[in-house]
Parts: structure tokens; C-alpha cells; sequence
């Protein structure tokens, strides 16, 4: 049998957060048939709003992977209240999207998000392979270094 989702995660030495709740008029994730979408996190860590800032200015690229990581940590959190603790319902990570609060003549974005896709293949194993975009972005909500979106297939 294989290994759960929440052993992955223990593993890895990952406590899921509280989800953060919506910082406007949007939902955290919307479930429409057999797809979740997550909406946009960013990094919230145990103190509150991490890693504000513009990559290649306050930020490296080993820094904002962090980051992105920590966003990917947000969403299992909200993909976790989604699906009532069962991250083991998750069949595929389909895609993440990835911003990346950044100087103009920084280029290097999708090392930037491979910090969260990481993730997802260290927790869903090849179920974690996934479609991606990662683009830069002359500002982010609350000057955040890195946001992360994501859909994901459950049974």
C-alpha cells in the first residue's frame, strides 16, 4: 500500500497552518466537479506575511524558492479544508501559476517556482507533476515576493 499523504507530509516535517481567509471578495478555492482551484497564496508563515520584497533586489533566487515554497504550503493548507483533511483524494496537481514580484532585469522565474513545484512532487509523487506558468510582476498584494495559484484533480 502505498504511503498516505499525511505521512508524506510528516516526513517532510511540514505541519499544515490554519487557512488564511480570503483577503477580499473571492473564495480560497472553489471545487467545480472533479477540479479544485486554489486561489492565490502568498507567503504566510507562523509570524504573519514573509519575504516582502522584489526578487533580485531584497531577495535571491534560493530566497524566493523559499518563498514559493511556503505559498505551496498554503495551498495544501486550503486544498486540505477543501477536501475536509482528505489530501489523499487528490488524483493529480493539474497546474500552478506563479508571480514573482520582481526587479525588470531579473529572468530567472521559473527557478523561482520550482520551489513550489517541488513541493507537490516531493508530496504527491508523480501525481504531483503538473502544467505551469511562471511570470514577473512589478508589484504583488502586500509587496510579497512570490504568489502561487493551483488546480488540482480529486476523486
Amino acid at each position: 500500500m502505498s504511503e498516505s499523504t499525511a505521512a508524506k507530509l510528516s516526513k517532510l516535517g511540514i505541519t499544515l497552518p490554519k487557512p488564511t481567509p480570503a483577503a477580499g471578495t473571492y473564495s480560497p478555492y472553489i471545487i467545480s466537479g472533479n477540479l479544485v482551484f486554489i486561489s492565490g497564496q502568498v507567503p504566510v508563515g507562523p509570524s504573519g506575511l514573509e519575504f516582502q520584497g522584489k526578487v533580485g533586489d531584497k531577495f535571491n533566487v534560493d530566497e524566493a524558492k523559499a518563498a514559493a515554497r511556503l505559498c505551496a504550503i498554503n495551498i495544501l493548507s486550503q486544498l486540505s479544508a477543501a477536501l475536509d483533511g482528505d489530501l489523499d483524494r487528490v488524483t493529480r496537481c493539474v497546474k500552478l501559476g506563479g508571480f514573482v514580484n520582481s526587479v525588470p532585469e531579473f529572468g530567472d522565474h521559473p527557478a523561482v517556482m520550482n520551489g513550489a513545484s517541488d513541493l507537490m512532487v516531493e508530496v504527491f509523487g508523480e501525481k504531483g507533476k503538473h502544467a505551469r506558468f511562471a511570470v514577473g510582476a512589478p508589484s504583488l498584494p502586500f509587496d510579497v515576493a512570490v504568489e502561487v495559484e493551483a488546480i488540482f484533480e480529486i476523486a
